[in-house]
């Protein structure tokens, strides 16, 4: 598992370079042919990691409701998030994988609910949860790349 952390934690770190190298331009336009942007896929990432591996472990996750009701799967951008929002986003970029860590080596995952992933891969176990994560954020790293083609074409 200390190797999925290290690759989580490399993708943030270039998930947080987006965030503040970007132009408000940048991070928020909807390209056409696209249904979000480049901040949503990197809220979303934050909240995803939270709904597989805490949520389906039967745990309180470790952010607002709201965040999830903006970002989970299915969600949409809305209106452009205010500053404190983007702050909060950077600090759980880092914040929310060194307490995963710390919770898995503390043993607090001790049930999990088994769930059927959108691309039809099977979790039974919080060590699944956590690699499908990792999964998960390189699509969504993909996803990144091509909106920031389309908004500098």
């Amino acid at each position: 598992m200390q190797q999925l952390s290290i690759i989580v934690n490399q993708n943030r770190k270039i998930l947080y370079k987006y965030l503040t190298g970007l132009s408000d331009d940048e991070l928020f336009t909807i390209p056409k042919g696209f249904n979000n942007n480049i901040w949503w896929n990197i809220a979303h990432v934050v909240v995803t990691q939270q709904k597989l591996v805490y949520g389906l472990s039967g745990l309180p996750l470790n952010i607002s409701q709201q965040l999830v009701e903006d970002y989970q799967k299915g969600s949409f951008p809305k209106e452009k998030p205010n500053q404190e929002e983007v702050e909060e986003i950077k600090r759980l970029l880092f914040e929310l994988p060194e307490k995963t860590q710390a919770d898995y080596d503390a043993g607090l995952f001790t049930n999990f609910k088994s769930y059927m992933t959108t691309p039809k891969v099977e979790l039974n176990s919080v060590e699944d949860a956590m690699a499908f994560n990792v999964f998960h954020e390189g699509l969504h790293l993909g996803s990144i790349m091509a909106i920031l083609r389309a908004v500098k074409a």
